[in-house]
């Protein structure tokens, strides 16, 4: 084995042997997927569910849903969509199979599941990693929608979600600040007082035929508060195909520039449409430059799968390399998948995986996914015990909170006919609220966001208004 095996092993932990130096979909795979001794299982897992404290004091979440998903094999969404091609869907009523039992606002909270990349930026003392780490972290924040083709329930007007992690150092508030359009405004801070992460997120839904698209709007802001830093990017758009007939499959793409405020550096990622053939599907290629415009570095990968970096320099050199070795076998690769994907809109086959550059640095890989996830609507990890709702809880959430919204809780119970007519219940009931402050001339107030201005690109923006963690709850509106 040579050293750059070696390092490979080193920094993937899988076997180079195996692997032949690439890091694939098809390879990742988590401990628990294959067969280990049981020794090498979680032992302090829980079947049922419940919450488990570790001998470190530390509460173990959840690993399971209580009930498996439903089967969306016996309903067309044709049905619904074939009157609302080229229209906005956020007005749009979808049956609650298309759904999966996640609010929006729990949805963005899973951008913290690798929070150890700000932890990381955190801790660098040269501007250039710090921006490597944040942009892993941007695209590790899409990163949990690979294979998650269910669509999370609309917000309620006023409706909130809190989480804190002391194991992972953050907290968190979210709060739907608009229902028509829909905004969601959220802040994150960490408990050691080192970053501030906020944002405001408008996804503009549109209808193609046979694909959805979600174009992002609204700007995310990291504050890096030990170095005085400011970062702001915007996520890039994502695609659902084949909504009308064949297998769901859904793509990223779209330019993302992340600026750090303070040094005039830049990133810029483009997350590649897959094309005609599949042959950019999942990819991310993008560079970190300086103000002065010098590219510093080059960053690769896959969202759905690991981001490296390395040289400029080293990278075109090794892609000049590439394409004289392969322009041979270009023609018959193509052909031979060209027959393979007649269909436009068909899901490609994954073509070659993260090819590893000499001389690079791993900078994120994605977590590995449960082994039951598949029933689980293809939730992570982190996903899974987001609507957790442990043994006291209720008491100290704010009534607005997703975690006590009764059509979320039933269909992640398995009580699809119950969560159907509580959803229909909840949307009559703030369609009622609506025309009842329109009756009294009475303007809605949000609770926690005000409408301002983000202080580092001057854009309209909503703001944390502070006290949430104070818990008083006493003046919050009855939603549900």
């Amino acid at each position: 084995m040579n050293s750059e095996e070696e390092f490979y092993d080193a920094v993937t932990g899988f076997d180079s042997d195996n692997s032949s130096g690439e890091f694939s979909e098809a390879n990742h795979k988590c401990p628990e997927m294959l067969d280990l001794e049981p020794h090498q299982s979680n032992k302090t897992e829980k079947h049922n569910g419940e919450t488990e404290i570790q001998e470190n004091g530390i509460k173990r979440h959840r690993t399971s849903l209580p009930a498996p998903m439903f089967s969306r094999s016996d309903f067309s969404v044709w049905s619904i969509l074939k009157k609302c091609i080229g229209l906005e869907l956020s007005k749009i009523t979808m049956p609650i199979v298309f759904n999966e039992p996640l609010s929006f606002l729990q949805r963005i909270t899973e951008y913290m599941e690798h929070i150890y990349l700000i932890n990381k930026a955190c801790s660098h003392t040269d501007p250039l990693e710090r921006m490597q780490a944040v942009a892993a972290f941007a695209v590790s924040a899409v990163a949990s929608q690979w294979e998650r083709t269910g669509k999370p329930f609309n917000p309620l007007l006023g409706e909130t979600y809190e989480l804190t992690r002391e194991d992972l150092g953050f907290r968190f508030i979210s709060e739907q600040v608009s229902h028509h359009p829909p905004i969601s405004a959220f802040y994150s801070e960490g408990l050691n007082k080192d970053f501030i992460f906020h944002g405001s997120i408008y996804p503009k839904l549109k209808f193609w035929g046979k694909s959805i698209e979600a174009e992002p709007r609204g700007t995310i802001t990291l504050e890096l508060l030990k170095h005085s830093e400011a970062y702001t990017w915007t996520n890039p758009t994502c695609c659902v195909h084949n909504v009308i007939i064949g297998k769901l499959w859904l793509e990223q793409y779209g330019v993302v520039e992340i600026i750090n405020h303070s040094t005039g550096d830049k990133c810029v990622l483009n997350f590649k449409p897959c094309g005609l053939f599949g042959k950019e599907l999942h990819r991310v290629e993008g560079y970190i430059q300086d103000k002065n415009r010098k590219k510093l570095c080059v960053i690769y990968g896959k969202w759905t799968e690991c981001l490296w970096c390395t040289d400029p320099t080293t990278y075109e050199t090794y892609k000049k390399n590439e394409k004289r070795g392969s322009e041979p076998k270009k023609k018959s690769s193509e052909e031979d998948l060209k027959s393979e994907n007649d269909e436009a809109d068909e899901m490609p086959e994954v073509q070659d995986s993260v090819q590893f550059i000499p001389g690079s640095k791993l900078l994120w890989r994605i977590n590995c996914r449960p082994p039951n996830s598949s029933q689980m609507y293809n939730f992570t990890s982190f996903a899974v015990s987001l609507n957790e709702l442990e043994k006291g809880m209720e008491a100290i959430l704010a009534p607005t909170d997703c975690r006590l919204r009764p059509d979320i809780r039933n269909m992640e119970n398995g009580n699809m006919d119950v969560a159907s007519r509580e959803k229909e219940r909840l949307e009559e009931k703030q369609r009622a609220a609506r025309k009842e402050r329109a009756k009294d001339e009475v303007e809605w107030h949000t609770r926690w966001f005000h409408q301002g201005t983000n202080p580092y690109t001057g854009t309209g923006d909503w703001l944390y208004s502070g006290g949430y963690f104070d818990r008083n709850f006493s003046d919050c509106p009855d939603i549900y």
